[in-house]
């Protein structure tokens, strides 16, 4: 018995068409968290002109949790050798990418702050907020529910 996870193969994608949809989601995450590591400081400044309850900390920590967690998306997306437990992990984390940008564009969309810029490109570029960051947080969502949907992983079964 080791002590160490055992690297498994991803199980093969029930059509064609999923795997390109993981490699799409995971390029639009990539290209996301490159832009956001560009600047990041400018990052953190921005999620923290979005008013979130917590200030500074809440902004440091949520600027920190959007990075990490999209780049934990990227091998499950991309379907990597990894761990079964690390696979689940990261399709969680693919689906909580989704999730926080939606909050987050429904936050900027309800709340009457004076923000120029969404974050989904960091501080590189700047994109209105609007109704079109909810919709698009929604089509991410479906990005990563169609993704989970055919590549869902296959968990080992406990033998008695």
């Amino acid at each position: 018995m080791s002590i160490f996870p055992k690297v498994t193969v991803p199980t093969t994608p029930k059509t064609a068409s999923v795997k390109q949809i993981g490699t799409l989601y995971a390029a639009i995450l990539t290209i996301f968290v490159v832009a956001q590591l560009f600047t990041f400081e400018d990052f953190i400044t921005l999620i923290q002109s979005y008013g979130l309850p917590g200030g500074v900390t809440m902004a440091y920590f949520l600027s920190s949790l959007i990075v990490v967690i999209e780049i934990f998306a990227l091998p499950f997306l991309l379907r990597m050798r990894v761990s079964p437990l690390f696979r689940v992990t990261s399709m969680v984390c693919g689906w909580l990418a989704a999730a926080l940008w939606l909050k987050l564009g429904l936050w900027l969309v309800f709340t009457d702050n004076a923000v120029s810029n969404v974050g989904f490109l960091g501080s590189v570029v700047q994109l209105t907020p609007g109704w079109w960051n909810v919709l698009f947080s929604l089509a991410l969502g479906i990005l990563a529910i169609w993704a989970s949907w055919g590549m869902w992983p296959k968990l080992s079964k406990f033998k008695k």
